[in-house]
């Protein structure tokens, strides 16, 4: 069953869709925790631009993720660290809830947070030349048809192994926080578009295990001009 969230987004879609009949073209990157999406995102725009200047054309590609939650904040007319909760995958807690509602000139439901969310990522996205790393975007842009998915992931233990060294955590914990991220960050991508539907299937996989950033890259690039995206 569809969410209340995902029917108000298909009504925005059809609106916008009015407004910007050709957007994007944007890139979505998606990830298990521990592969190297952001480093992914940089050398991407990185290695767009160069092409784009090479053949005279116009707008930058720029790579999207912590701008999502300060424009979200400036939207809401909220301090970042009032919604940020939501980035964290996390819940207010009931106390939390009633004690921020007796403001409610500041009061901002998660409903409300997430619907930002939706039209700042979708505002992005409209603009083109956009890569958005995480926070939903294969399920907010996925009715673009100027629009590729990419989902990073690879064997639990490489993960494990790369989130222990970077924290500075035993294996075991890195092993057991890489499978809860991953599960909230799924369910974050549910919400936008309801469990089980197909609007969180991605276009293209890499084992970043087995594949480096410059290798994705390359694919990446090749597939945007398969595509006639660029």
């Amino acid at each position: 069953m569809k969410t209340d969230l995902s029917k108000y987004l298909e009504e925005w879609y059809k609106d916008i869709s009015t407004k910007n009949i050709y957007p994007g073209p944007v890139l979505t990157i998606s990830r298990e925790l521990g592969c190297p999406a952001k480093k992914l995102a940089c050398l991407l725009t990185e290695e767009l631009n160069k092409r784009k200047r090479k053949h005279g054309k116009e707008h930058d590609w720029h790579w999207i993720s912590k701008e999502i939650l300060s424009e979200s904040a400036k939207e809401l007319n909220v301090d970042c660290n009032q919604i940020e909760h939501i980035f964290e995958y996390k819940k207010r807690s009931v106390l939390e809830d009633l004690l921020m509602a007796q403001s409610k000139e500041y009061y901002k439901s998660d409903f409300k947070i997430r619907t930002t969310i939706s039209k700042v990522i979708r505002g992005f996205a409209n603009n083109g030349n956009a890569i958005i790393v995480g926070r939903g975007g294969v399920a907010i842009t996925h009715d673009i048809p100027k629009s590729l998915h990419i989902m990073l992931e690879a064997p639990l233990e490489w993960r494990a192994a790369r989130t222990a060294a970077k924290h500075d955590m035993p294996i075991e914990k890195a092993r057991s926080y890489a499978i809860k991220i991953d599960k909230k960050r799924a369910q974050f991508r549910d919400y936008f578009h309801g469990k089980g539907t197909d609007y969180t299937r991605f276009d293209i996989k890499f084992n970043c295990m087995t594949l480096d950033i410059q290798e994705i890259t390359n694919i990446i690039i090749a597939a945007l001009e398969t595509r006639k995206f660029i």
